[in-house]
């Protein structure tokens, strides 16, 4: 298997964990939740001799995508987003960047992704996972080669995303992480939108989603 890197950049106003995963062997990356600062994500590429072949998005608000339409221009890549977060990527209230920062930024997706769909990047398989709650389309990204989820908002070390903005619902958010992501296999590194990474032996002992849960 080729090895696999993967770089944590803090980007924009709530800090957002923007992932930059690469093949080591290729030098062909792609991008998780480019949260802001096109050039700074574009100079760590350029650091590395990297080639961007994709941006992955896992939901639509501001904080997670401000940057997609600059990377687009400057390396033409396809974008990917749940099928179903498709209206919140083109509405800027609902993706928050017209009514919290007033930085409207709307845009479409370039393939639209729901459960189950596999995607081959980089010499690399993910999975799609939909977890709606947090948004009403969120999906999270499950690596086949390495035991890495890429899970946004859905899940965080110790807590979850909040579900009381457009979209959001709790129950929803509950069904996503308690049935989809702490069933996955305890080794699997989890790689939120925000704060530390985790892992789901972790989030099965200290999360409140998990409590009840027998596994």
């Amino acid at each position: 298997m080729s090895d696999f890197r993967i770089e944590t950049l803090h980007l924009g106003m709530v800090q957002t964990n923007c992932y930059l995963v690469w093949n080591d062997d290729s030098r062909e990356a792609f991008v998780v939740d480019p949260a802001d600062k096109a050039e700074v994500i574009a100079m760590k590429l350029k650091q590395n001799q990297l080639i961007l072949k994709a941006i992955l998005l896992t939901h639509g608000h501001f904080d997670h995508m401000l940057a997609v339409p600059e990377l687009k221009k400057l390396f033409h890549v396809p974008v990917y987003a749940g099928a179903k977060e498709r209206s919140v990527l083109l509405d800027a209230n609902t993706n928050l960047s017209g009514s919290w920062i007033n930085r409207p930024v709307t845009f479409e997706a370039d393939h639209y992704v729901k459960e189950g769909d596999v995607l081959h990047l980089c010499d690399f398989t993910l999975r799609v996972i939909e977890t709606p709650g947090h948004t009403c389309g969120g999906v999270c990204y499950l690596m086949k080669e390495e035991p890495v989820l890429f899970a946004g908002d859905t899940i965080f070390k110790g807590s979850y995303g909040r579900t009381d903005l457009e979209t959001g619902n709790a129950d929803q958010l509950a069904r996503s992480i308690r049935e989809k992501v702490l069933v996955l296999p305890p080794e699997t590194v989890v790689c939120p939108g925000h704060n530390e990474l985790t892992n789901i032996a972790v989030e099965r002992v200290y999360n409140p989603m998990a409590r009840g849960m027998k596994f």
